[in-house]
């Protein structure tokens, strides 16, 4: 999508900051941002939890960015930290929905289940996963969360400050923390 600004620059001239700003009072200027991140924030999402979740989320994210673009910093050049704190909560939202729901069904549902061919398939995908997996998921939602944008995302330090709304120092503590962990938990030849 070609925009011209105010200037008669087009938007793929403009920082992120510049477009939100401009989406203030033209709504269509927010596509921009769309265009340029929805692929990243649904990559990060796919990741954690699946294709077809990560387009819901994803779209969700996008919403509540939309909704909510007057609180953008506007002394940040990049909306991508921004959008990867909205995915991330929105992420843990859904896992506290999905284990109350689980938690629901299984006091509902009879003792044995017998597990469908998907299942079946996918346990035997991910077992070669399953020593990373399981060190991910000794880690605390914190330590994980900055880990990922980290490792899969690429973002610094000061990005995930940013896009998770803490100090940078907790940042670097709780990666100090997960790193510990993970190099207990994995088997040396693993890292």
């Amino acid at each position: 999508m070609t925009m011209p600004a105010r200037s008669g620059v087009d938007a793929e001239e403009l920082d992120d900051a510049s477009i939100v700003e401009r989406s203030w009072s033209d709504v269509d200027a927010f596509a921009v941002i769309f265009d340029r991140h929805a692929v990243t924030v649904h990559r990060f999402l796919a990741r954690r939890v699946g294709g077809e979740l990560a387009d819901d989320l994803t779209g969700q994210t996008m919403l509540v960015a939309f909704d909510q673009r007057r609180r953008f910093d506007l002394t940040q050049r990049s909306a991508l930290p921004w959008l990867y704190g909205i995915a991330t909560n929105l992420l843990r939202r859904h896992r506290r929905t999905e284990v109350r729901q689980h938690r629901a069904l299984a006091r509902a549902a009879p003792d044995t289940v017998q597990e469908g061919h998907d299942e079946l398939v996918s346990n035997r995908v991910t077992a070669a996963t399953r020593p990373l997996r399981k060190a991910l998921a000794g880690l605390s939602a914190a330590e994980r969360d900055i880990v990922l944008l980290i490792a899969w995302e690429g973002l610094s330090y000061d990005e995930v400050a940013l896009a998770l709304g803490i100090p940078i120092g907790t940042v670097r503590s709780r990666m100090h923390r997960a790193r510990r962990k993970l190099r207990e938990a994995l088997p040396e030849e693993d890292h």
